[in-house]
């Protein structure tokens, strides 16, 4: 057995495991590309998860579907479970054993009440890690284009929460804070503004001091209110705010305008829900975020091998016997180069077999193994595919023709094929759907939040109308990958755009495309 010192305690590390532990990880201020290396890999090892309602949803999906989940959000005015429930709910996963993750918005240590819980872990005797996050007081300001330091203009930054409890004035020291000359940055104040403006005023600031409040920051659609000490509350009810938003004062923001980049990017302002199977979103979501989309990353359908496949289990046994292999799917690919590693047969067994592929994804996931190949349609889809390869097949010599693929392939590839030939058409996997637990689709839509959707196939469009049945259809603008996901998107009302080729690439081009006729 093995022991460690803990707090002058001998404790076994196998006691410690049997106890559990507690990872205080922030989740940053909700783009999921600030959450830190450490922090994806602790949550995506969780088997609980309790979490803060301004977590951003892209990092809520990173959550393992084995792990339980607690929202225990607090909003303003609006608390779902008290604090100190939450220490006692995170004191009682871990001594069931559980590796817990509680999963804060921004940093845990600072206005997010990490000290308190800690304190009750301690006194539980239960083993805990901190995770730091990136804070929303310094992302989102650099989001909008605010440097919170710069030596032209402020030496010192000061973060101050702009929290006030009913009936209870601020206890902030305003002429403190202007005696610093620096920056300040206020989280949580938001309904506090006007009292914020006012003390600073009254302490001595320069009404021309810039000031600026900056809302739903690091996404899609935030959005800022530059002005001054003096004029920004009447601005903000002017022009409107929403929540969650910070306030920051100081020269810096005067920057805002011609240091801002985020805003122009090709895809600036645009939320996108991509709908692709989650084995395989991850490239296209970084493409989509390369040019400035929030993405939303919210698969509809996943992808489950067929167990126990006698005819595949057979045709893997005489795969030196055809003349082709027809590949309709990266995943088929995949999933057949892993059941001849499952089955001991190696690349020899292939002997002379041409390889046919629907398109470029399918391609570059055939290139994985080692192969290129041998044919492939200019238009990427099953008729398409048929076609060429019916008419590249000599029936005398190359009849013979294995094609393991979804059980609910398109009908069209054999149809092109005809009947002369041998062909093996064996399912070696089913496309199920699947839905979120974090995400409510009515909602997101009924909001407005969601710009467009993008659809890799009519099973993926299948799949959302699943997830989101009971949504306004007519209200889903809808970019397809190719004509049949085009039909299968129009056949429920959906506003479509296609793509000018059936790739990711030029999807995204695509997308691009839309948005910049949209905005001239």
């Amino acid at each position: 057995m093995k022991f460690e010192f803990e707090e002058n305690r001998c404790v076994s590390i196998e006691q410690q495991e049997l106890s559990g532990k507690v990872f205080l990880v922030g989740a940053g201020p909700s783009d999921p590309g600030l959450l830190t290396l450490k922090g994806k890999q602790v949550l995506e090892s969780a088997e609980v998860v309790v979490y803060d309602a301004l977590v951003g949803q892209g990092i809520l999906n990173m959550i393992p579907d084995s792990a339980e989940t607690v929202n225990v959000g607090k909003r303003a005015s609006h608390h779902t479970l008290p604090q100190e429930q939450i220490s006692q709910l995170l004191v009682q996963k871990a001594k069931e054993g559980k590796r817990v993750v509680r999963l804060k918005g921004g940093d845990p240590f600072l206005f997010g009440r990490g000290g308190e819980e800690i304190e009750e872990l301690i006194a539980a005797g239960i083993s805990f890690e901190v995770v730091p996050g990136v804070t929303s007081a310094f992302a989102v300001p650099a989001y909008q284009g605010i440097p919170v330091t710069h030596r032209d203009y402020c030496s010192s930054v000061h973060v101050i929460t702009g929290h006030k409890r009913n009936g209870m004035a601020l206890d902030i020291d305003f002429e403190a804070l202007v005696r610093t000359k620096g920056t300040l940055v206020f989280l949580m104040g938001v309904s506090a503004l006007g009292d914020i403006c006012q003390g600073l005023l009254a302490a001595g600031i320069v009404p021309e001091t810039p000031a600026a409040l900056l809302m739903q920051g690091t996404t899609a659609h935030q959005r800022r209110i530059v002005a001054t000490v003096a004029t920004l509350e009447d601005e903000v009810k002017r022009q409107g705010s929403c929540t969650p938003a910070i306030i920051v004062v100081g020269e810096v923001c005067s920057l805002s305008e011609q240091f801002s980049w985020m805003d122009k990017q090709p895809l600036a302002g645009v939320k996108v829900l991509l709908t692709r199977p989650k084995e395989r979103s991850s490239e296209t979501a970084a493409k989509l975020r390369e040019k400035g989309a929030e993405v939303l990353e919210l698969p509809t359908i996943c992808t489950e091998r067929i167990q126990k496949n006698e005819p595949f289990e057979l045709a893997l046994k005489r795969l030196g016997s055809y003349q082709w292999i027809v590949f309709t799917s990266p995943t088929g690919v995949r999933i057949f180069f892993e059941e001849m590693a499952a089955h001991g047969i190696d690349c020899r067994a292939l002997g002379a077999a041409r390889f046919a592929v629907i398109g470029s994804g399918t391609k570059k996931e055939l290139a994985k193994h080692g192969y290129y190949a041998d044919l492939m349609p200019d238009i990427y889809d099953a008729a398409h595919l048929g076609r060429t390869l019916r008419n590249a097949v000599d029936p005398a010599k190359e009849s013979r023709i294995l094609i393991p693929r979804a059980a609910l392939g398109s009908p069209e590839l054999l149809e092109e094929l005809g009947d002369d030939l041998e062909i093996e058409d064996i399912p070696i996997y089913e496309t199920k759907y699947e839905t979120s637990r974090f995400v409510d689709l009515q909602k997101e839509f009924s909001d407005g939040a969601i710009d467009y959707v993008m659809f890799t196939s009519a099973s993926t469009v299948r799949g959302f109308a699943q997830a989101a049945a009971g949504i306004e259809y007519a209200k889903v603008q809808a970019v397809c990958i190719g004509k049949q996901t085009e039909a299968a998107a129009e056949a429920l009302g959906m506003k479509t755009y296609v793509a000018a080729e059936a790739s990711i690439d030029s999807l995204v081009a695509c997308l691009c495309d839309i948005v910049t006729c949209d905005f001239s």
